[in-house]
């Protein structure tokens, strides 16, 4: 089954954006996440389709989760659902899946997801969407490096792999490690 990853950026706070924005600025990251992007599906909401600066992200399979079924989106695929976003990604036979944002499709995401691609930055930033809370009993850090951008800013590029299944997902999710899961 194809992983399921997060990759995303938050401050100290939570914050990951600001009016459609990101608050700061690391081009180390933007490397970081074209390198962790490339060449898999992407799976984002609107929001985040129209805050990109360059519309599609070149390389990947653009899938912009939405109820605006009219919504114009040259490049990508338009879904209306999270979970038709993961069974359109799925078809593409990639190793992993990226699911780029916002906080709404991040929430959808963190019960399916094995891997999350966080980039720690150590400063609080204002802003208008946060990452919801990962659990340390469901989470465990499987790397850490710490980074200081040219601007002084302190950061960490930190990978948190799956522990524990939520119970939720137990339930609901057959071929996901579920107890009832006998694939």
């Amino acid at each position: 089954m194809t992983r399921i990853a997060l990759v995303v950026a938050a401050a100290s706070n939570g914050v990951i954006g600001s009016r459609g924005a990101i608050p700061w600025h690391i081009p180390e990251d933007m490397r970081r996440f074209r390198s962790l992007t490339m060449g898999k599906p992407c799976i984002m909401g609107r929001k985040t389709w129209e805050s990109l600066p360059k519309k599609p992200l070149s390389g990947r399979l653009n899938i912009v989760v939405t109820r605006d079924a009219g919504l114009a989106a040259p490049g990508a695929e338009v879904v209306p659902t999270f979970e038709a976003a993961v069974e359109r990604a799925e078809r593409e036979g990639a190793d992993e899946i990226a699911v780029i944002g916002g906080a709404e499709i991040y929430r959808a995401a963190l019960l399916l997801a094995d891997l999350v691609h966080l980039t720690e930055i150590h400063a609080a930033f204002d802003g208008d969407a946060r990452l919801p809370a990962l659990s340390v009993e469901d989470w465990r850090e499987a790397s850490r490096e710490e980074h200081l951008s040219g601007e002084g800013l302190r950061y960490a590029f930190v990978t948190l792999e799956r522990v524990r299944v939520p119970r939720l997902m137990m339930r609901s999710q057959p071929g996901r490690g579920g107890a009832n899961d006998h694939s």
